[in-house]
């Protein structure tokens, strides 16, 4: 199947708790079908104690989403408009 989504594309969220949100693609991993966007779907992490953090952290990051739950802004905006007319 071709992918049409590529890193660095603006993409609407069209199913999940985030449902029409926009983001940047960050990150696509093909082979689990899975994309990260900028913003969306964060997540706590919790870091083990390194040199540049002795106290370990907590920090919020993006997870990864399915393609199928996200669109590509500029259809997106093609069916909005066809939908008002």
């Amino acid at each position: 199947m071709k992918r049409i989504i590529k890193a660095g594309d603006e993409v609407v969220v069209i199913a999940g708790n985030s449902r029409g949100n926009r983001g940047k693609v960050i990150q696509v991993q093909p082979r689990e079908n899975r994309i990260i966007v900028e913003g969306i779907n964060k997540r706590k992490h919790h870091e083990k104690k390194t040199q540049d953090s002795p106290e370990g952290a907590i920090v919020e990051r993006e997870n990864p989403i399915h393609l199928s739950n996200v669109m590509l802004s500029s259809r997106y905006d093609e069916k909005a408009g066809a939908k008002n007319k």
